[in-house]
Formats: structure tokens, sequence, C-alpha cells
């Protein structure tokens, strides 16, 4: 297949073949996020083991608070911060950053364990200079937790261009309005959109394959098929243009009803 490639975006590659463009976060970020979120980890620190001195009643339990504290500080919190924000610690929110699986969906709370756990090493008892290093050299600003992950990070505030709406070819629209359509996927609609848009930048060798795919898995969602000879781009075309205008005449029926319903609440009052 022929990349699509630009230095500045990363490509991502859906199950569907389809790449989808997520910029990696500078390393210039990374920097300001890490010692923002190394900041907040010596705040809880300090203040935990402040606390565990006030309590603490002889030296063993006070070695023990600590332990504790430094667990906390430095696994459990940023651990539980990533999960519950879904990738964005403090330093990462002030910086617009966020941290995604490597298929550029939500992580989880292993992704943010395995994250955390080799910050230990890579960041505390190390000092940064692996991360640093290993950011240098990864395309993506990878550190070594994220490697061992699956997980890296992107530029979360960036503006998403989708592609412009197929339209519907004019012979194939009374055969569309016939049609039985079941509801479609969205990653698959997504991935008919995105080849639509793209189809001139694409080898034409490629660009078949992947429409010929793509019409191969939306045809178990629409009955009949369509007219003999009917071009994929033309046929996945329709189906998305149709499919959409159902979409957009079954919100406007719901929004209507709503307005009668509350029309009539509003009277009986």
């Amino acid at each position: 297949m022929a990349e699509l490639y630009d230095a500045s975006i990363d490509e991502l590659v859906t199950g569907e073949a389809v790449s989808l463009d997520l910029p990696p976060g500078p390393l210039g970020l990374h920097a300001v996020s890490a010692f923002v979120d190394v900041i907040v980890s010596i705040i809880v620190l300090v203040a935990g083991i402040w606390f565990t001195a006030l309590l603490a009643s002889d030296a063993a339990l006070f070695s023990v608070g600590v332990t504790v504290t430094a667990v906390l500080a430095f696994l459990v919190v940023p651990t539980a911060v990533e999960t519950l924000s879904r990738g964005r610690s403090l330093g990462k929110l002030i910086t617009g950053l966020r941290t995604v699986r490597d298929d550029a969906g939500p992580i989880s709370f292993m992704h943010a364990f395995v994250r955390a756990l080799l910050g230990l090493a890579e960041i505390w008892l190390l000092y940064g200079v692996p991360a640093f290093i290993c950011g240098l050299v990864s395309r993506k600003g990878k550190r070594i937790g994220d490697y061992v992950a699956g997980t890296y990070v992107v530029r979360a505030r960036v503006k998403l261009t989708l592609p412009p709406p197929a339209l519907m070819p004019p012979p194939l629209a009374g055969w569309a309005r016939a049609a039985d359509i079941a509801p479609l996927p969205e990653r698959l609609m997504l991935s008919v959109r995105q080849v639509l848009g793209r189809a001139d930048t694409l080898a034409p060798q490629t660009r078949q394959a992947l429409l010929d795919r793509l019409a191969l898995e939306i045809s178990a969602y629409v009955a009949p098929p369509p007219p003999v000879g009917t071009p994929a781009d033309a046929y996945l075309a329709a189906v998305i243009s149709e499919h959409r205008d159902r979409d957009l005449a079954r919100m406007q029926r719901e929004a209507a009803l709503v307005d009668r319903l509350t029309a009539a609440a509003r009277q009986r009052v």
C-alpha cells in the first residue's frame, strides 16, 4: 500500500487499512508535562511523609509509612489519575497532551500501571535520562514505558478535519432509497469516508483494493445488492449518503416528537 507520510503526523492504520492522522506530542511538551507531574508526585510524597510523621508513634511505623507514601506518590496516584482521566495527568492537561494506545484507543488501567511502573526506573532512579534519549530516537516520542505498555503520547488539542460527505450518485438514487440498509458500524463508516475522501491521493491499484474490500464489508449490511456493474466507489458513496440521509430524517422526527410532547405538557400545565 502506498503510504501518505508526513514527518509531523503519525499514521495509524485501522482494521480496515485506513490511516488515521494523530500528531505525536513534541519532545519539549513531553519534558514540560513530565516536570509538572514530577512536582505533583514530590508534593504528594512530602505531604504524605509529614502526615506520617504526625501519626507514627515509633521509627518502625514511620519507616512503613514512608514506604507506603512513596508507593502512593510514584505508582498508585499516577496510575489512578491516568486511568480515570483516560490518559490525562495534570502535566498533560496543562500541555495539551494525552496518552493513547498504539491503535489510538483510550488507555486502560494496565497501560497506565505499566507506564508508571517503568517510570520508577527511567524517570526517578535514572533521572529521566533513558526516557529523554528514547524520546529523541523514537518517531513517536515514546519512552521505554510506552514501548512496553503499547502506548504513546499525542497532542489532544488538534482540530479534527473530516473529509467532505459523500454525494449520492444520481444513477443509484432510486436503488438506494428502496434498499434495506442496516445500521452501519461507526468505524466502518469512518473508513469509507476516509477512503472516498482520499481516493485521488492513493495509487490506482491500492485505491481499488481498498474500495473493493470496503464494498464487500458493507454488503453485509445492505440488501438487495446494487445493479450489476456498479463501481465500488459509487456503491459506497450511495450507501453512505443514504445512510446519512436516513439518520438525519430519523433525528428530525425524534426532535419533532419531543417538541410536540413538550408543547402538550406545557398546555396541560
